[in-house]
């Protein structure tokens, strides 16, 4: 009995440290708490989206280094690996997998636009194009 109730214990704990909003120096924030965050000194904000779809409608300041491009580690490399890192793109995937690989290349702060974009205009929140 005390081996089930440890072991439903430990799943419970481990089911419940993915659902957590920072993990391993990648941070997932909504619409409210971005928008702030993004005033913050030094940060760097980064629209991981096509060009095309930057083109489209943008948050103010951002700079475009498109994630599906072959080029986008070599564009991250000009970036201070020191300095806190903001990412969004259309719906949160590419950001996810952007921040991953940001973590990977050394980046210690980076936060991720919970449901990207997206969120942010259905929070009729300011774009720029």
């Amino acid at each position: 009995m005390k081996i089930k109730v440890m072991s439903l214990l430990f799943l419970f704990l481990g089911l419940t440290s993915c659902l957590k909003n920072h993990t391993d120096g990648i941070q997932v924030l909504d619409v409210a708490k971005y928008e702030k965050k993004i005033t913050e000194p030094n940060i760097q904000l980064i629209d991981v989206r096509t060009p095309e779809e930057f083109n489209e409608g943008h948050i103010a300041n951002a700079v475009n280094i498109n994630f599906l491009a072959d080029y986008f580690e070599a564009n991250v490399a000009n970036l201070d690996k020191e300095k806190p890192v903001m990412v969004y793109c259309k719906s949160g995937g590419r950001s996810a997998k952007a921040s991953a690989r940001l973590k990977e290349l050394g980046f210690k702060n980076i936060t991720d636009l919970e449901g990207g974009i997206s969120n942010w205009n259905s929070a009729d929140k300011p774009t720029v194009k």
